[in-house]
């Protein structure tokens, strides 16, 4: 069948994470499986409009904030008899295909954004308002949802989607996988280092993470880490100065994008990868980490306690505050018998969640769903 996804970025947008990375191997999949794929996506500078990657057809047009939500729309309506089944990706705002789309539809999810629509880098008043008007406009896009389909990554969104008026029957989890780098031997630092990774968004977290570096400083000898991509260079600018103001800034590195094989390098060379993001869908980072036998330190927050297994590769806190992580990974890392136990505990962990069994799970759902909008 022909397959078209929606989403506000593609594999190759500057700022693209791991919803892009994930929804692409799933598509890599489906096309070895025999099914063709189409990404309509925004435009972003250096782009090509049309490309194909890895056998998905790559279609770009329009601002990745509403303005692809319009042309698709508009590429939809011209091509619409091509299609068999349509992805509708939520990033925040979805691309209200109830609206204009007749055949079958799939709502595809992360997270519900929730107190998110706050954490936005606009100046306040703006802020404040954008954020108010998302957190009131949410639920009452999600009813216009209430006879589609969701696919998610975890539990957390589930539940969040359930509550917000979509049948549990109709939610279908499928959990996110990695691709597995080996090592031939794990070298970790010789001094204590703790490493953030993410998008460098409020929302992520990094303003906690730098807190949290500045209490550990103080109590002991620590290296720290900060890989991600910056959403801004003011946001990033906002960073250092605040790593300044903390007292910090010798003693945290700023890494910016790396490769995979780079990424994953580092992470095996870290003793902790910290996480104090206020939600997400899953949380591919944590896996990643445990991959190459890195616990992982996270806020008790939608997603992360479920990709993260507490007291196995890793520890949930009990409050979500910069001292709370601060002393957790004191008293982790003071105990060597508990602290080697979450790294076995972690690469065991990380090994449930392969491709082979994501893509199979999502085939045949996209299967299932095709074939249940023929019969009727």
């Amino acid at each position: 069948m022909n397959i078209l996804i929606l989403s506000w970025r593609d594999p190759k947008h500057p700022l693209a994470g791991g919803a892009e990375q994930v929804t692409h191997e799933h598509a890599k999949g489906w096309i070895a499986a025999g099914h063709t794929v189409y990404l309509f996506s925004s435009r972003f500078q250096g782009a090509a409009k049309e490309e194909t990657l890895d056998g998905v057809n790559i279609l770009r047009s329009g601002h990745e904030y509403l303005g692809v939500q319009i042309a698709a729309c508009f590429y939809y309506l011209r091509n619409q008899s091509k299609f068999d089944l349509v992805f509708d990706q939520f990033h925040g705002l979805p691309f209200f295909t109830p609206l204009y789309i007749r055949i079958k539809k799939l709502a595809v999810i992360q997270e519900v954004a929730k107190e998110v629509w706050f954490m936005n880098e606009l100046k306040w008043p703006l802020s404040w308002i954008f954020g108010l008007l998302g957190y009131v406009l949410e639920p009452l896009i999600f009813k216009i949802y209430t006879g589609i389909p969701f696919w998610t990554g975890s539990p957390s969104t589930k539940k969040d989607l359930v509550n917000l008026g979509i049948k549990p029957d109709r939610i279908y989890i499928i959990n996110h996988a990695i691709k597995l780098i080996q090592f031939k031997k794990i070298h970790k630092n010789k001094q204590w280092t703790i490493m953030f990774l993410g998008a460098l968004s409020k929302d992520k977290g990094i303003e906690d993470a730098l807190k949290c570096y500045s209490f550990l400083d103080k109590l002991g000898d620590f290296r720290f880490w900060v890989i991600g991509k910056p959403q801004t260079t003011i946001y990033t600018r906002k960073l250092k100065k605040l790593a300044a103001r903390f007292g910090i800034s010798k003693k945290v590195k700023f890494w910016g994008y790396v490769s995979e094989k780079d990424k994953f390098k580092l992470l095996s060379r870290s003793h902790l990868l910290i996480n104090p993001s206020a939600r997400e869908g899953w949380g591919l980072v944590n896996i990643e980490a445990n991959s190459v036998g890195t616990p992982v330190m996270a806020y008790s927050s939608p997603g992360l306690v479920d990709s993260v297994k507490h007291g196995i590769s890793g520890v949930i806190c009990k409050d979500n505050t910069p001292l709370e992580l601060a002393n957790n990974i004191l008293n982790l890392l003071n105990d060597q018998k508990k602290y080697s136990r979450l790294k076995k505990g972690a690469l065991a962990w990380s090994k449930k969640f392969t491709w082979e069994k994501s893509k199979k799970m999502s085939l045949k759902l996209i299967e299932k769903v095709a074939y249940q909008h023929h019969q009727k």
